[in-house]
């Protein structure tokens, strides 16, 4: 059932694989439009875990924090603190050489421990304790007048709550100045701004909005710059301290030029800051720096070192559970907000601010579309090697440039999408080469089976795509093998015809393997006999060195069967005789594909080239030698074995003649000294036999006899023949040196 179900898939994939392979392109890339929360969940839990894998490491600390903790909490009491206690830090830090002081705390009602809202709530109070109360100066007002004259920017919070009557005052806003279009449609939006008392607010050299918005999973990523209550603007508390610190009258919010684009960057302090399209700014977070806080009960008591704020901008908040200031960061889960603060303002002044460009998106979806289309093209038509060996590069690298690009550049661009979207074509490409595949090798079986061997069967099943079960016309070499004295043999056995059976599977079995694994194909077993032939159905671009290898290793085969065979003869005590096989070769254009008839094929291969390497083998007997090889395959493996030139020879059926080669031994190899001695005579040898110059011809045969050590002696006797016949009958002057075999 589901091997009909996997064939019906496989059909089906290969005809619209690529199509249903574009078809979760386009559907991932209009989820990444969409971008719903699970995606951004993806994305930005990528950039947390970049961060966490390589925090920011800062050798300076342009940032101190006076921190209202726990212990400041335990010696100074429960807070509100009275006004001259904030008077006395701010005149310490500055006394200690801090440039901008920022309070992450807001002042919205009147200061409790003033003189005169003190004794217009206290009870038992004599008239005349009463009056001194309340003639005494307001620390609000002494507080007013102390930061009108320093360096200070107040901290104010905005929510969404109804506007009450103390909101109707008019706001004090810094100046802004904007480029390229009014920015307010894009800014984070509020309903009103909780502001600090106006003597306060009005007196303050700097306001700034303390509104850390948590992600959707309460995590802060990113800190508005600027936001928006009603019609006006306010800059972030850190934007608002880093324009005190540079002394700028106003900051500067810059729209992208592209319609719609949203906000590309705020100016301050002569530094543009890239943001969001609302305005936000991505935090480069650092490990949480305890030494850069400061108790607040030392600052005020004066009990500090000042080199810790000299020439830095200082924020003065809380660490203090209890006043509920802590914030989760995608480096710290707990981590108290003024720090977020203080970080986002050293990342700015220390150049290590992060971007997240405006087309930032297109660029994730160019990267995904390009990732899917490079697997779309390259899938189909490669191996699951090669395929991987695409992916997981593309992979590695987008994941790797993603966070190159974040921990060195500074630059916001996820990786997570478009690797999500090559996996999903990865993966829907790979299941559907699988049914292909799956269907391409029941096929191969099925067509194979039944007359290949299960070896090249399965080859064949690994590599469906170079299969042509039609005919087609290519260049290939064929090897034809055949046991020398077969009949005799035949005859030995004429009563044992099992036995005989026997012999000729336990021969042909160790030469099949041999032909297997030099990547041969068996064409067919002609009784004792075996033809095989190389690059078809698949390709194999050396097959003739592979068919001489094969025969080389054939012969030594030969040997090892008959040595096994000599031991079982000796051990049973019966006569051994050896058995030897004579092999041809030869290369050419042949037509190899399904022949035979509707009932019965098989794949074979037809040609010329065929029939002269059969008529090569029938000639081994003749030269005395166990391997001929025709000219073509000689001319394609003269640089690697040891040739030796036989003669120039019409075969029976053919008026072209051509040369044919041999190999004297297995163990003869082309750079030894003594062969390429030996290939000298010899060649010198035919020459004079071809120039009818016998006498020399002679000579030459005895010296190569000499030479190789018998190798060669039946061949060297038959040219000895030949010279002395044609002494007695010279063959004329007409003679063209060539044999014309009368004989397969």
């Amino acid at each position: 059932m589901w091997g009909k179900l996997a064939a019906i898939l496989g059909r089906l994939w290969a005809r619209s694989g690529r199509v249903l392979g574009l078809a979760v392109l386009v559907a991932m890339l209009g989820l990444r439009w969409l971008d719903p929360q699970p995606i951004e969940s993806l994305r930005v839990k990528t950039f947390d875990l970049f961060q966490r894998l390589k925090p920011l490491e800062l050798a300076q600390q342009p940032v101190a924090i006076v921190d209202i903790d726990e212990a400041s909490l335990a010696e100074l009491g429960q807070w509100p603190w009275p006004r001259h206690y904030l008077a006395a830090m701010v005149q310490n830090l500055i006394g200690a050489g801090a440039r901008v002081i920022g309070f992450d705390i807001f002042f919205v009602e009147d200061d409790a421990q003033s003189g005169k809202r003190y004794a217009s709530r206290a009870f038992g109070l004599t008239p005349e304790l009463k009056a001194a109360l309340e003639a005494l100066p307001s620390t609000d007002e002494l507080f007013a007048q102390f930061i009108a004259q320093t360096p200070v920017v107040l901290g104010q919070v905005a929510d969404q709550g109804e506007p009450g009557p103390r909101d109707r005052r008019p706001p004090v806003v810094t100046p802004v100045a904007t480029m390229n279009g009014d920015p307010r449609p894009y800014l984070v939006g509020f309903r009103r701004a909780i502001r600090n008392i106006e003597i306060l607010e009005k007196a303050a050299p700097g306001r700034g909005m303390v509104v850390l918005e948590p992600e959707f999973d309460g995590v802060v990523r990113r800190v508005p710059s600027v936001i928006r209550v009603g019609e006006n603007m306010y800059p972030a508390l850190s934007i608002e301290m880093l324009r005190v610190f540079s002394g700028a009258p106003q900051y500067l919010v810059k729209l992208d030029p592209q319609p719609g684009a949203g906000i590309s960057s705020i100016v301050v302090a002569g530094v543009e800051i890239p943001t969001d399209r609302r305005g936000r700014l991505w935090v480069r977070y650092s490990r949480h720096q305890p030494d850069i806080y400061i108790p607040a009960a030392d600052v005020i008591a004066g009990k500090f070192d000042p080199e810790k704020v000299k020439g830095k901008l200082v924020l003065v908040g809380t660490s203090a559970a209890g006043l509920q200031d802590i914030r989760t960061t995608p480096v710290e889960s707990v981590l108290p907000g003024v720090e977020v603060h203080a970080q986002l303002i050293k990342s700015v002044m220390l150049g290590q601010h992060l971007n997240r460009p405006n087309n930032v998106d297109a660029i994730e979806l160019f990267a995904a579309l390009a990732a899917g289309l490079i697997l779309i093209v390259v899938i189909p038509m490669a191996s699951a090697a090669a395929t991987l060996a695409v992916f997981v590069p593309m992979v590695a690298g987008m994941a790797y440039g993603s966070f190159y690009l974040l921990t060195e550049k500074s630059l916001v661009i996820d990786a997570t999408f478009p690797i999500l979207a090559a996996a999903a074509v990865f993966l829907l490409l790979m299941f559907g080469n699988y049914l292909r595949e799956a269907a391409q090798r029941r096929q191969v079986r099925a067509a194979f089976s039944q007359y290949m061997s299960p070896a090249l069967v399965e080859q064949l099943a690994e590599h469906p795509e170079q299969l042509k079960l039609g005919g087609e016309t290519k260049e290939m070499t064929i090897l034809f093998c055949d046991v020398r004295g077969f009949t005799a043999i035949s005859e030995r056995f004429k009563d044992n015809p099992q036995g005989l059976t026997d012999l000729i599977n336990r021969l042909l079995t160790p030469l099949t393997d041999v032909i297997l694994s030099r990547a041969g194909t068996i064409d067919k077993y002609m009784g004792d006999a075996i033809m095989a032939f190389w690059n078809a159905p698949l390709d194999v671009p050396d097959h003739a060195e592979r068919s001489v290898e094969t025969a080389l290793e054939m012969f030594q085969a030969m040997n090892r069967f008959n040595q096994r065979r000599e031991r079982k003869a000796k051990a049973v005590g019966v006569a051994f005789k050896g058995l030897e096989i004579g092999v041809g070769i030869n290369t050419g254009d042949c037509v190899v594909g399904n022949m035979g008839s509707q009932q019965r094929f098989d794949y074979s291969v037809l040609g010329d080239a065929v029939n002269l390497a059969s008529r090569l083998e029938g000639q081994s007997k003749v030269y005395g030698v166990k391997l001929v090889i025709g000219q073509n395959t000689a001319a394609k493996v003269a640089d690697r074995f040891a040739l030796l030139e036989l003669d120039r020879i019409a075969v029976k059926g053919k008026a072209e003649a051509v040369r044919i080669f041999t190999i004297p031994s297995t163990e003869a190899k082309l750079s030894d000294p003594g062969f390429q001695k030996w290939r000298g005579a010899h060649d010198a040898m035919l020459a004079a036999y071809r120039a009818q110059a016998w006498e020399q011809a002679e000579a030459r045969i005895g010296e190569c006899r000499a030479l190789g050590g018998g190798a060669l002696d039946g061949f060297y006797e038959l040219y000895a023949e030949r010279v002395a016949e044609f002494r007695r009958t010279p063959p004329g002057a007409d003679w063209d040196g060539v044999y014309r075999a009368e004989t397969k």
